[in-house]
């Protein structure tokens, strides 16, 4: 989760519109892969 909490913190620095479209669509990427792992997940249990 190191990642997440990188792109957070450079969200939180950058001031450049495009790269922070940039870095909130890869995160929301990881949300989604997340949720998407622990419904794999809940299923198969």
């Amino acid at each position: 989760m190191a990642i997440d909490r990188f792109i957070l913190r450079k969200l939180e620095q950058c001031e450049e519109e495009n790269i922070r479209r940039n870095l909130l669509n890869l995160f929301l990427i990881r949300i989604e892969q997340a949720w998407y792992k622990e419904e794999a997940h809940r299923t198969a249990v």
